[in-house]
């Protein structure tokens, strides 16, 4: 704790770091944002855009930078993200920024921030293009988590072909996350054609009985073939699982 301390007032530390190593986490205005996260789980913390004002979300994201060098934001707008950028450019004007309109999520990075690298394939497969939102969420956060991450879109079993032509590559995969809406078919079906782990990510597309996404969640817990299932919409848990998987398969290479 002196040693601490004593880089706070050699200036050497931030107040919100310094808070960050003895307690774990670091108190903004908008709420404590957990910096020890990745050290006790191995998942960054993230920042959900939803139910948040721009200055708040703004506020996390410089923390999250200032303390571990990087910042993900989850469900973030375009009013987020310019709230972010400004914000940065006070705070930390050298840091890298990446924002995806479609998926909306953010990444911002201090410079000498290193992403970890991490010797496994995840596939994010999409039924159809209306998938593209969590998928998107998804291989972000596979990759945030190391894992070197192919997209196979497109590929959903109203036309099996688009599905058969795809196999190959879905074998090469050491994970997939698979993400469908309406009847949510699609991950069975791969399923049942790999020797791979499968997620499946049930989206919310669809409408009348059983739309929103309900009747693609109830089609996956049903499934004939193994796989598992998140949430609704829940790319950024799909991700998030299918980056751990990866990492065990990595340390079980010796990579």
């Amino acid at each position: 704790m002196r040693e601490i301390l004593e880089a706070v007032a050699a200036g050497e530390l931030t107040p919100a770091e310094a808070e960050s190593e003895l307690a774990g986490y670091a108190t903004t205005g908008a709420g404590r944002f957990d910096a020890a996260r990745k050290a006790r789980s191995g998942v960054p913390e993230a920042v959900l855009g939803s139910g948040k004002t721009v200055e708040e979300i703004a506020d996390l994201a410089a923390t999250a930078v200032e303390t571990t060098g990087r910042a993900i934001v989850t469900r973030i707008d375009a009013a987020g993200a310019g709230a972010v950028r400004r914000q940065l450019a006070e705070n930390a004007p050298k840091a890298t920024i990446r924002w995806d309109e479609r998926s909306n999520w953010l990444v911002a990075t201090a410079p000498a921030f290193e992403r970890p690298d991490v010797d496994a394939r995840v596939g994010v497969v999409t039924a159809g293009t209306s998938d593209a939102v969590p998928a998107g969420e998804a291989a972000m956060i596979a990759a945030e988590l190391g894992a070197d991450v192919t997209r196979i879109d497109d590929v959903g079993v109203a036309s099996l072909a688009r599905t058969i032509d795809a196999v190959s590559r879905l074998r090469e995969q050491d994970v997939l996350v698979v993400a469908a809406g309406r009847e949510g078919a699609l991950p069975t079906v791969v399923a049942g054609l790999v020797d791979t782990p499968v997620i499946g990510l049930p989206v919310s597309t669809g409408y009348g009985h059983g739309g929103e996404g309900e009747a693609a969640l109830s089609g996956m817990l049903q499934s004939c073939t193994a796989l598992s299932v998140v949430n609704v919409d829940a790319g950024f848990t799909a991700g998030t699982q299918a980056g751990l998987i990866a990492r065990r398969v990595a340390a079980a290479r010796g990579g």
